[in-house]
């Protein structure tokens, strides 16, 4: 027990610079130590921070190798128990995790840097597939809600944005469909945040279907 002279530990300390929306499933009870999380498309750990220090069985691939060697350090200070191939340097669709084998796969500001339509729907076959039935699906991913009158088509899925960059974007019927087809229920609505009207967010929960094999 800590003396009630101890320095209270920061929140940043404590949580990292975790997705605000990420936070709000931790409060919420939908993940708790011992399950076993993947991070799909983790970059250098933003959302890994307290899963580390608390008890969580925590898996991770990225595209990027140096992202992956940021996330291996990351664990190596925070919980050394866990092997460095937890880590793995490859692309969601081309994963080498076995089928069915997460409580809770997150994927935050991610799908959006698909190239086309064809890429989109391989790396969410590649990130839906490691979820095991009755597991969470925690999405970010840029949107067309709210902002489809300030963005420039591009062709194959992927826009420009009033922000300056380009994104594949989705929206809501799309990702209601996505839903559906992979066999899922949503947890919340799906919640969409305008920054400034120069980019569109959207958080997408679900909960894999426990009817479903993995896909």
């Amino acid at each position: 027990m800590a003396a009630l002279d101890d320095p209270i530990p920061t929140l940043d300390a404590q949580f990292g610079p975790i997705d605000i929306y990420l936070f709000d499933q931790l409060l919420r009870g939908r993940l708790t130590p011992g399950m076993r999380v993947f991070d799909a498309g983790c970059g250098a750990g933003r959302n890994l921070v307290y899963l580390l220090r608390n008890g969580y069985d925590v898996f991770a691939a990225d595209a990027s190798g140096d992202a992956i060697a940021a996330v291996q350090r990351l664990a190596a200070s925070l919980a050394p128990h866990l092997p460095a191939d937890n880590f793995r340097h490859e692309p969601l669709e081309q994963s080498s995790f076995p089928d069915a084998f997460a409580d809770a796969v997150l994927s935050s500001a991610v799908l959006h840097f698909a190239r086309d339509d064809d890429q989109f729907a391989a790396m969410v076959r590649g990130t839906w597939r490691v979820l095991r039935s009755g597991g969470l699906f925690f999405c970010r991913l840029a949107s067309l809600d709210g902002i489809s009158d300030a963005v420039q088509p591009l062709g194959r899925g992927r826009y420009f944005l009033p922000d300056g960059s380009e994104r594949y974007l989705v929206d809501a019927p799309r990702l209601m469909a996505l839903t559906r087809d992979l066999g899922g229920t949503l947890l919340d609505p799906l919640k969409t945040t305008i920054v400034h009207g120069q980019r569109a967010m959207t958080t997408w929960v679900v909960r894999k279907s426990a009817e479903q094999p993995p896909r």
